[in-house]
Protein backbone atom coordinates (compact mmCIF):
# COMPACT_ATOMS: atom_id res chain seq x y z
CA UNK A 1 0.00 0.00 0.00
CA UNK A 2 3.13 2.41 0.99
CA UNK A 3 4.50 1.66 -2.72
CA UNK A 4 0.78 2.27 -4.15
CA UNK A 5 0.44 5.71 -2.04
CA UNK A 6 3.65 7.05 -2.94
CA UNK A 7 3.60 6.46 -6.99
CA UNK A 8 0.27 7.91 -6.47
CA UNK A 9 1.80 11.09 -5.01
CA UNK A 10 4.28 11.31 -7.14
CA UNK A 11 1.83 11.06 -10.70
CA UNK A 12 -0.08 13.88 -9.08
CA UNK A 13 0.70 15.90 -6.34
CA UNK A 14 -1.65 17.30 -4.04
CA UNK A 15 -1.65 19.82 -1.35
CA UNK A 16 -0.18 18.20 1.76
CA UNK A 17 -3.28 19.82 3.56
CA UNK A 18 -5.69 17.10 0.98
CA UNK A 19 -3.16 14.47 1.20
CA UNK A 20 -4.70 11.76 4.11
CA UNK A 21 -8.40 13.06 3.25
CA UNK A 22 -7.87 12.06 -0.21
CA UNK A 23 -5.86 9.29 -0.12
CA UNK A 24 -8.26 7.57 2.88
CA UNK A 25 -11.56 8.61 0.26
CA UNK A 26 -10.14 7.12 -2.64
CA UNK A 27 -11.06 3.73 -4.21
CA UNK A 28 -7.39 2.19 -4.19
CA UNK A 29 -6.21 3.26 -0.86
CA UNK A 30 -9.74 1.62 0.85
CA UNK A 31 -10.38 -1.30 -1.72
CA UNK A 32 -7.59 -1.80 -4.81
CA UNK A 33 -5.07 -3.05 -2.56
CA UNK A 34 -7.38 -5.60 -0.78
CA UNK A 35 -8.67 -6.74 -4.03
CA UNK A 36 -5.16 -7.22 -5.27
CA UNK A 37 -4.54 -9.82 -2.43
CA UNK A 38 -8.51 -11.15 -2.63
CA UNK A 39 -7.32 -11.93 -6.15
CA UNK A 40 -5.16 -14.41 -5.48
CA UNK A 41 -7.36 -16.02 -2.71
CA UNK A 42 -9.29 -17.89 -6.09
CA UNK A 43 -6.39 -19.33 -7.73
CA UNK A 44 -5.11 -20.26 -4.51
CA UNK A 45 -8.50 -21.92 -3.55
CA UNK A 46 -8.61 -23.80 -6.86
CA UNK A 47 -5.41 -25.01 -6.82
CA UNK A 48 -5.80 -27.02 -3.11
CA UNK A 49 -8.86 -28.55 -4.04
CA UNK A 50 -7.62 -30.09 -7.50
CA UNK A 51 -4.62 -31.26 -5.71
CA UNK A 52 -6.53 -33.70 -4.00
CA UNK A 53 -6.98 -35.56 -7.00
CA UNK A 54 -3.46 -36.08 -7.85
CA UNK A 55 -2.17 -39.57 -7.86
CA UNK A 56 0.98 -40.58 -6.13
CA UNK A 57 3.95 -40.79 -8.31
CA UNK A 58 3.91 -44.55 -9.59
CA UNK A 59 7.75 -44.75 -8.84
CA UNK A 60 6.80 -43.84 -5.11
CA UNK A 61 4.08 -46.51 -5.34
CA UNK A 62 6.79 -48.79 -6.41
CA UNK A 63 9.06 -48.48 -4.41
CA UNK A 64 6.55 -48.57 -1.09
CA UNK A 65 5.55 -52.35 -3.00
CA UNK A 66 2.07 -50.71 -3.79
CA UNK A 67 2.64 -52.63 -7.32
CA UNK A 68 -1.05 -52.96 -8.25
CA UNK A 69 -1.80 -49.40 -7.41
CA UNK A 70 1.22 -48.12 -9.51
CA UNK A 71 -0.02 -49.94 -12.22
CA UNK A 72 -3.32 -48.08 -12.18
CA UNK A 73 -1.66 -44.92 -12.11
CA UNK A 74 0.42 -45.28 -15.35
CA UNK A 75 -2.48 -47.26 -17.39
CA UNK A 76 -4.77 -44.45 -16.32
CA UNK A 77 -1.69 -41.89 -17.63
CA UNK A 78 -0.40 -44.20 -20.82
CA UNK A 79 -3.01 -47.13 -21.22
CA UNK A 80 -2.44 -51.23 -20.01
CA UNK A 81 0.82 -51.80 -22.26
CA UNK A 82 2.43 -48.21 -21.23
CA UNK A 83 1.98 -49.44 -17.91
CA UNK A 84 2.88 -52.91 -18.48
CA UNK A 85 6.71 -51.89 -19.58
CA UNK A 86 7.08 -49.15 -17.37
CA UNK A 87 6.66 -51.82 -14.77
CA UNK A 88 9.10 -54.05 -16.42
CA UNK A 89 11.47 -51.43 -16.61
CA UNK A 90 11.14 -50.78 -12.74
CA UNK A 91 11.44 -54.14 -12.00
CA UNK A 92 14.65 -54.76 -14.39
CA UNK A 93 16.28 -51.64 -12.58
CA UNK A 94 18.00 -51.13 -9.48
CA UNK A 95 15.22 -49.63 -7.95
CA UNK A 96 14.17 -50.76 -4.11
CA UNK A 97 12.78 -50.07 -1.85
CA UNK A 98 15.27 -51.07 0.68
CA UNK A 99 18.26 -48.97 -1.23
CA UNK A 100 16.28 -45.67 -1.56
CA UNK A 101 16.42 -44.23 1.90
CA UNK A 102 16.86 -40.93 0.30
CA UNK A 103 19.39 -39.39 3.62
CA UNK A 104 21.27 -36.89 3.16
CA UNK A 105 24.37 -38.83 3.41
CA UNK A 106 23.79 -40.98 0.62
CA UNK A 107 23.49 -37.67 -0.95
CA UNK A 108 26.50 -36.68 -0.53
CA UNK A 109 28.30 -39.57 -0.79
CA UNK A 110 30.88 -39.42 -4.18
CA UNK A 111 28.24 -41.08 -6.65
CA UNK A 112 25.99 -38.39 -6.09
CA UNK A 113 28.00 -35.43 -5.75
CA UNK A 114 28.67 -34.51 -9.84
CA UNK A 115 24.30 -34.79 -10.24
CA UNK A 116 24.19 -32.95 -6.99
CA UNK A 117 25.99 -29.89 -8.10
CA UNK A 118 24.42 -29.68 -11.71
CA UNK A 119 20.88 -29.93 -9.71
CA UNK A 120 22.01 -26.97 -7.67
CA UNK A 121 24.21 -25.14 -10.42
CA UNK A 122 21.15 -25.38 -13.10
CA UNK A 123 18.61 -24.35 -9.69
CA UNK A 124 20.50 -20.75 -8.81
CA UNK A 125 21.37 -20.40 -12.34
CA UNK A 126 17.90 -19.93 -12.72
CA UNK A 127 17.76 -16.72 -10.39
CA UNK A 128 20.84 -15.82 -11.06
CA UNK A 129 20.47 -15.24 -14.98
CA UNK A 130 18.91 -11.78 -13.26
CA UNK A 131 15.34 -11.96 -14.96
CA UNK A 132 13.68 -11.56 -11.71
CA UNK A 133 14.79 -8.58 -11.08
CA UNK A 134 12.73 -6.87 -14.00
CA UNK A 135 9.69 -8.70 -12.19
CA UNK A 136 10.60 -7.35 -8.51
CA UNK A 137 12.07 -3.99 -9.28
CA UNK A 138 10.50 -3.35 -12.65
CA UNK A 139 9.06 0.25 -11.74
CA UNK A 140 13.23 1.36 -10.59
CA UNK A 141 14.26 -0.24 -13.86
CA UNK A 142 11.90 1.67 -16.26
CA UNK A 143 12.10 4.70 -14.42
CA UNK A 144 16.07 4.78 -14.61
CA UNK A 145 15.38 4.26 -18.62
CA UNK A 146 13.80 7.69 -18.35
CA UNK A 147 10.22 6.44 -18.27
CA UNK A 148 7.54 8.45 -16.65
CA UNK A 149 5.20 6.65 -14.06
CA UNK A 150 2.18 5.83 -16.42
CA UNK A 151 4.26 4.52 -19.24
CA UNK A 152 6.19 2.55 -16.35
CA UNK A 153 2.92 0.89 -15.44
CA UNK A 154 1.64 -0.07 -18.81
CA UNK A 155 5.03 -1.10 -19.48
CA UNK A 156 4.88 -3.55 -16.32
CA UNK A 157 1.20 -5.35 -17.61
CA UNK A 158 3.15 -5.92 -20.82
CA UNK A 159 6.08 -7.88 -19.41
CA UNK A 160 3.85 -10.01 -17.40
CA UNK A 161 1.66 -10.64 -20.75
CA UNK A 162 4.96 -11.52 -22.61
CA UNK A 163 5.50 -13.98 -19.40
CA UNK A 164 2.43 -15.88 -19.60
CA UNK A 165 2.44 -15.90 -23.03
CA UNK A 166 6.14 -17.48 -23.67
CA UNK A 167 5.63 -20.26 -20.92
CA UNK A 168 2.89 -21.67 -23.29
CA UNK A 169 6.01 -21.43 -25.63
CA UNK A 170 7.90 -23.80 -23.38
CA UNK A 171 4.93 -26.10 -23.15
CA UNK A 172 5.04 -26.67 -26.61
CA UNK A 173 8.63 -26.47 -27.51
CA UNK A 174 9.89 -28.77 -24.22
CA UNK A 175 9.69 -32.17 -26.05
CA UNK A 176 10.22 -30.90 -28.99
CA UNK A 177 13.48 -29.07 -29.33
CA UNK A 178 14.94 -30.85 -26.08
CA UNK A 179 15.76 -29.26 -22.25
CA UNK A 180 19.49 -28.89 -22.74
CA UNK A 181 18.57 -26.62 -26.36
CA UNK A 182 16.12 -24.51 -24.32
CA UNK A 183 18.71 -24.48 -21.64
CA UNK A 184 21.10 -23.18 -23.76
CA UNK A 185 18.88 -21.13 -25.38
CA UNK A 186 17.85 -19.27 -22.41
CA UNK A 187 21.24 -18.67 -21.36
CA UNK A 188 22.95 -17.12 -24.28
CA UNK A 189 19.79 -15.23 -25.28
CA UNK A 190 19.64 -13.36 -22.18
CA UNK A 191 22.82 -13.00 -22.28
CA UNK A 192 22.95 -11.08 -25.64
CA UNK A 193 19.76 -9.04 -24.35
CA UNK A 194 21.98 -8.27 -21.21
CA UNK A 195 24.88 -6.41 -22.86
CA UNK A 196 22.48 -4.56 -25.25
CA UNK A 197 20.27 -2.98 -22.52
CA UNK A 198 23.35 -2.90 -20.73
CA UNK A 199 24.70 -0.63 -23.21
CA UNK A 200 21.66 1.12 -23.81
CA UNK A 201 21.74 2.46 -19.67
CA UNK A 202 25.21 2.94 -20.51
CA UNK A 203 23.94 5.88 -23.26
CA UNK A 204 21.04 6.68 -21.85
CA UNK A 205 18.91 5.52 -24.88
CA UNK A 206 15.22 5.40 -23.76
CA UNK A 207 11.87 4.57 -25.70
CA UNK A 208 10.73 1.65 -27.31
CA UNK A 209 13.46 0.04 -27.80
CA UNK A 210 14.41 -0.38 -24.10
CA UNK A 211 11.23 -2.36 -23.68
CA UNK A 212 11.49 -4.47 -26.62
CA UNK A 213 14.67 -5.66 -24.74
CA UNK A 214 12.64 -6.10 -21.44
CA UNK A 215 10.19 -8.04 -23.44
CA UNK A 216 12.30 -10.38 -25.01
CA UNK A 217 14.67 -11.37 -21.75
CA UNK A 218 11.05 -12.08 -19.97
CA UNK A 219 9.54 -14.00 -23.21
CA UNK A 220 13.24 -15.54 -23.35
CA UNK A 221 13.37 -16.58 -19.38
CA UNK A 222 9.67 -17.92 -20.10
CA UNK A 223 10.20 -20.07 -22.81
CA UNK A 224 13.63 -21.55 -20.91
CA UNK A 225 15.28 -20.85 -17.76
CA UNK A 226 12.02 -20.15 -15.82
CA UNK A 227 9.73 -23.50 -16.41
CA UNK A 228 12.57 -25.60 -17.95
CA UNK A 229 14.68 -25.63 -14.96
CA UNK A 230 11.91 -27.42 -12.82
CA UNK A 231 11.68 -30.23 -15.58
CA UNK A 232 15.09 -31.26 -15.49
CA UNK A 233 15.25 -31.18 -12.27
CA UNK A 234 12.43 -33.45 -11.49
CA UNK A 235 14.38 -35.97 -14.19
CA UNK A 236 17.94 -36.00 -13.10
CA UNK A 237 18.35 -37.20 -9.95
CA UNK A 238 18.08 -40.91 -9.17
CA UNK A 239 15.09 -42.55 -7.36
CA UNK A 240 17.03 -43.39 -4.16
CA UNK A 241 17.61 -39.62 -3.39
CA UNK A 242 15.48 -37.97 -5.64
CA UNK A 243 13.05 -36.76 -2.89
CA UNK A 244 16.02 -34.68 -0.82
CA UNK A 245 17.97 -34.19 -3.79
CA UNK A 246 15.01 -31.90 -5.01
CA UNK A 247 14.38 -30.37 -1.44
CA UNK A 248 18.30 -29.09 -1.57
CA UNK A 249 18.43 -27.97 -5.16
CA UNK A 250 14.74 -26.41 -4.29
CA UNK A 251 16.46 -24.58 -1.47
CA UNK A 252 19.17 -23.47 -3.47
CA UNK A 253 16.84 -21.75 -6.31
CA UNK A 254 15.43 -19.53 -3.20
CA UNK A 255 18.28 -19.19 -1.30
CA UNK A 256 19.85 -17.74 -4.67
CA UNK A 257 16.73 -15.84 -5.31
CA UNK A 258 16.87 -14.01 -1.90
CA UNK A 259 20.45 -13.07 -2.76
CA UNK A 260 19.46 -12.12 -6.34
CA UNK A 261 16.37 -9.27 -4.99
CA UNK A 262 18.93 -8.20 -1.95
CA UNK A 263 22.28 -7.63 -3.69
CA UNK A 264 20.26 -5.73 -7.05
CA UNK A 265 19.95 -2.47 -5.55
CA UNK A 266 23.55 -2.78 -3.90
CA UNK A 267 24.85 -3.14 -7.48
CA UNK A 268 22.77 -0.87 -8.99
CA UNK A 269 23.32 1.98 -6.61
CA UNK A 270 27.24 1.24 -7.14
CA UNK A 271 27.67 -0.05 -10.65
CA UNK A 272 24.60 1.66 -11.96
CA UNK A 273 22.32 -0.29 -14.34
CA UNK A 274 24.52 -0.50 -17.36
CA UNK A 275 26.93 -2.26 -15.02
CA UNK A 276 24.54 -4.05 -13.35
CA UNK A 277 23.43 -6.00 -16.52
CA UNK A 278 26.67 -6.39 -17.61
CA UNK A 279 27.48 -8.26 -14.20
CA UNK A 280 24.01 -10.23 -15.16
CA UNK A 281 25.19 -11.29 -18.74
CA UNK A 282 28.40 -12.37 -17.43
CA UNK A 283 26.68 -14.89 -14.97
CA UNK A 284 24.51 -16.08 -18.07
CA UNK A 285 28.18 -16.56 -20.24
CA UNK A 286 29.74 -18.65 -17.80
CA UNK A 287 26.57 -20.38 -16.90
CA UNK A 288 26.05 -21.17 -21.22
CA UNK A 289 30.10 -23.03 -20.82
CA UNK A 290 28.90 -24.78 -17.59
CA UNK A 291 25.65 -26.18 -19.38
CA UNK A 292 27.13 -26.96 -22.48
CA UNK A 293 29.67 -29.35 -20.73
CA UNK A 294 28.15 -30.84 -18.44
CA UNK A 295 24.11 -30.36 -18.98
CA UNK A 296 22.84 -33.70 -20.85
CA UNK A 297 19.61 -34.01 -22.93
CA UNK A 298 17.12 -35.83 -21.06
CA UNK A 299 14.52 -35.93 -23.48
CA UNK A 300 13.26 -39.09 -24.15
CA UNK A 301 15.14 -40.57 -21.63
CA UNK A 302 14.29 -43.27 -18.73
CA UNK A 303 15.22 -41.89 -15.24
CA UNK A 304 17.34 -45.69 -15.17
CA UNK A 305 19.68 -43.98 -18.71
CA UNK A 306 20.03 -41.03 -17.14
CA UNK A 307 21.18 -42.38 -13.78
CA UNK A 308 23.79 -44.17 -15.74
CA UNK A 309 24.93 -41.23 -17.81
CA UNK A 310 25.19 -38.75 -14.56
CA UNK A 311 26.46 -41.19 -11.91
Amino acid sequence: MGAQVTNWLIADPIPAEFTGADILASWNGQMGWRWMFWGAVFPAAAFFLLAFFIPESPRWLFLKGRLEKAKEVLSHIGGPQYALTEIQTLTGSSVSSTESSGKLKLLFSRPYRRVLLLGIVVAVFQQWCGTNVIFNYAQEIFQSAGFALGDVLFNIVVTGIANVVFTFVAIYTVDRWGRRALMLLGAGGLGGIYLILGACYYFQLSGFFMVLLVVLAIACYAMSLGPVTWVLLSEIFPDRVRGVAMATATFALWIGCFTLTYTFPLLNASLGSSGTFWIYALICAVSYVFLYCRLPETKGKSLEKLERELI
